[in-house]
């Protein structure tokens, strides 16, 4: 019996596809988030990166717990293969409100289903596909805060995917 060539790995192949689960744009618009991420641009993310990305979002006192949890749902280090491929794990099989009310949810994470209209703008006018002055007034016209000055985001995702008003329980 000749031995078996080792060249050809078997089982799910996760590496080598994952690029195809994902349209060109979307692929950059993960590889801008990572870059984002990647603070020190190592081409890894690792625990300052985290740490160093949740202070450029307002939140300066994560615990070091939160921080290692995230870590550990990766299979070693972090790269762009490796973020976009738990991105396309934790992506199969959510619908789109759940994808866009999750990618809220990072923002709120005392669960209160609003962000104040200051905090969101300053998000898409400064990160990654940045929105313009005027993006951003098409909007809060469509989707105006409250007197508090507070956006319903579940609100928002709701009409965003399913293009009509939730109905007020």
């Amino acid at each position: 019996m000749s031995p078996k060539k080792a060249k050809k790995r078997t089982g799910d192949g996760a590496s080598s596809n994952v690029f195809s689960m994902f349209e060109q744009a979307q692929i950059q618009e993960f590889k801008e988030a990572f870059t984002i991420m990647d603070q020190n641009r190592d081409g890894f993310i690792d625990k300052n990166d985290l740490r160093d990305t949740f202070a450029a979002l307002g939140r300066l006192n994560v615990k070091q717990e939160e921080i290692d949890e995230m870590l550990k749902e990766a299979p070693g280090p972090i790269n762009f293969t490796v973020f976009l491929t738990m991105f396309g794990e934790k992506l199969k099989g959510a619908d789109p409100e759940e994808t866009i009310l999750n990618a809220f949810k990072v923002f709120d994470p005392e669960g209160t289903g609003a962000l104040k209209k200051d905090f969101i703008t300053e998000m898409l006018t400064t990160q990654a596909d940045r929105f313009s002055a005027e993006e951003m007034e098409q909007m809060f016209v469509a989707f105006p805060p409250d007197v508090a000055g507070n956006l319903d985001y579940k609100n928002l995702v709701h009409i965003i995917t399913h293009g009509e008003e939730k109905d007020q329980e």
